[in-house]
C-alpha cells in the first residue's frame, strides 16, 4: 500500500491512558496509529517491553528511541550553561524534555508517512502548548490531536476501555498524583497537593531521600570545561553520567526538593512538586564557577537574560528565533568558564566551598589586604569623585529648587 498517508503518530509512554489511546483514536478516527516511544531517562519498564505492548494493544508500527544521551547534552547541558530556573526554583523539567521527544515524533511521522501527531496531554496543562508548538516548528505541514483534550478520553473511559478490550495494562492501581520524571529530575502534581495549604508527603518524594536525617557529609569536585561538566572527583564524565552521579549523591542528601506555585502559560496558577538533585547541584556549581570567570558586565547582564530565556523554554519556544539568538550569546559567554568547584552536599543543601580555575578573572593580589596588596588605593578618591558627580549636581539642584532631602526640626544635641 505504500506510505499510510491516513495514519496517526502517538507519544507512548506504556501507561494506561496512552495505551488505551492507541484503539480509541483508531475508533474515533478510522486512522491507524504508530506509537513512539522515547526513554530520556524516566526509568521503569525496559524499551522492548513498552514496543511489544504498543503492538498488543493495536498499533501497527512502534518506534523506539534510547534518547538520554541527546537530551542530556543538547537540551539539559544548554539548560545548565544559562543557569535555568523558571521563576527562580523550576529547572525547566518536563519543558526541557519535550522538545526532544517532538523531534522523535515529527521523525517517526516522516519515516511512516503519518500526517497528524497525538500527545496525552489535557487542555488545561503547559505541555499540549509544548508538544504543539515544537511539532508545527519543525513540521508546519503536520497536525496534532490530543485524545484527551479533543476526543474525550477521561481516566474512567480509559480503565472502562481496557478492561472491555482485555488490554495488557494495569487498570486497578491508581496513583492519586500526576508524575513525569526525566534524568534532569522529577515533577509531581494533582492529587491532595492541589490544595496548597497541604504539606507533601513522604511517598511523593523518589529521587531524593528525607534531608532531616542526612548521612555524612559528602564532598564533591566538579570539573567544567566551557560550562560543561567533564569530570567529577577527577573522573571524566559524559553529560548523561554527571547528571546521574549527582542525582544519586545530592539525592541521598535531599538536595533539590522544590514545592512551588507557578505561573502556567495558559493563565492559571498551579501548585507543583519538582525533585532534580542533580541538576539543582550541577547549576549551583556552574553559576558559582561563572562568578570568578565572567567580566562584571557580561555576568550582569547574563543574570538578566537566564530569567527570560528560562521563561521562553517553559512557555513552548525552544525553537523561537529569540530563544536561538540567546544560545548563541550564553556560548560566547562560556569560552572561560572552565575549572573546579568543590561543594559540600549534605542535608539538604548544596554548599560551595572552592574555586579553582586557570581561567579565573579572580586576582589574589589585588584583592587581599594583606601585604603584597597590588590595588593603588590612591585612584580611589578621584574615582569616587567623577563616579559621584552626576548625583551630587542632582543633589545640588534639588536643594536649589527646595526639593532636598528633610532632616526634621527635632532637638539633635546631646543630653547629659
Amino acid at each position: 500500500m505504500g506510505l499510510h498517508k491516513d495514519r496517526i503518530v502517538l507519544a507512548y509512554s506504556g501507561g494506561l491512558d496512552t495505551s488505551v489511546a492507541i484503539g480509541w483514536i483508531q475508533e474515533q478516527t478510522g486512522r491507524e496509529v504508530v506509537a513512539v516511544a522515547v526513554d530520556v531517562g524516566q526509568g521503569g519498564e525496559d524499551l522492548e517491553v513498552i514496543r511489544q505492548r504498543a503492538l498488543d494493544c493495536g498499533a501497527v508500527e512502534a518506534y523506539i528511541a534510547d534518547a538520554r544521551d541527546e537530551f542530556a547534552e543538547e537540551y539539559c547541558m544548554p539548560a545548565l550553561k544559562a543557569n535555568a530556573l523558571y521563576e527562580g526554583k523550576y529547572p525547566l523539567v518536563s519543558a526541557l524534555s519535550r522538545p526532544v521527544i517532538t523531534k522523535h515524533l515529527v521523525r517517526a511521522a516522516r519515516q511512516f508517512g503519518a500526517t497528524t501527531v497525538a500527545h496525552g496531554c489535557t487542555g488545561k496543562g503547559n505541555d499540549q502548548v509544548r508538544f504543539e508548538v515544537s511539532i508545527t516548528s519543525m513540521a508546519p505541514d503536520l497536525d496534532c490531536i490530543a485524545p484527551v483534550r479533543d476526543l474525550a478520553l477521561t481516566r474512567d473511559v480509559a480503565i472502562d476501555y481496557a478492561e472491555r478490550h482485555s488490554l495488557p495494562i494495569e487498570t486497578t492501581k491508581h496513583n492519586p498524583f500526576s508524575i513525569d520524571q526525566n534524568v534532569w529530575g522529577r515533577a509531581i502534581e494533582t492529587g491532595y497537593l492541589e490544595d496548597i495549604w497541604n504539606a507533601p508527603t513522604k511517598d511523593v518524594y523518589t529521587y531524593t531521600d528525607d534531608p532531616t536525617y542526612p548521612p555524612l557529609p559528602d564532598e564533591v569536585v566538579i570539573s567544567f570545561k566551557e560550562g560543561l561538566p567533564v569530570a567529577i572527583d577527577g573522573r571524566p564524565v559524559t553529560p548523561l553520567e554527571a547528571i546521574q552521579e549527582l542525582n544519586r549523591r545530592a539525592g541521598a542528601q535531599g538536595i533539590g526538593r522544590i514545592d512551588m506555585v507557578e505561573d502556567r502559560l495558559v493563565g492559571i496558577k498551579s501548585r507543583e512538586i519538582y525533585e532534580a538533585p542533580g541538576a539543582i547541584a550541577l547549576i549551583t556549581a556552574h553559576a558559582e564557577l561563572e562568578s570568578v570567570t565572567l567580566e562584571r558586565e557580561l555576568h550582569r547582564y547574563k543574570r538578566t537574560m537566564e530569567q527570560r530565556w528560562s521563561e521562553l523554554v517553559y512557555e513552548a519556544q525552544w525553537f523561537s528565533p529569540l530563544k536561538k539568538g540567546m544560545d548563541t550569546f550564553i556560548d560566547y559567554t562560556q569560552q572561560y568558564v572552565t575549572g573546579d568547584i568543590r561543594m559540600t552536599l549534605h542535608g539538604g543543601r548544596a554548599v560551595v566551598t572552592g574555586r579553582r580555575s586557570e581561567t579565573s578573572l579572580y586576582d589574589f593580589n589585588l584583592a587581599t589586604y594583606e601585604s603584597g596588596d597590588t590595588f593603588d588605593q590612591s585612584h580611589s578618591r578621584g574615582f569616587i569623585e567623577i563616579y559621584g558627580l552626576t548625583s551630587k549636581l542632582a543633589a545640588a539642584r534639588d536643594v536649589r529648587f527646595g526639593r532636598g532631602i528633610d532632616f526634621g526640626t527635632g532637638d539633635l544635641s546631646l543630653e547629659n
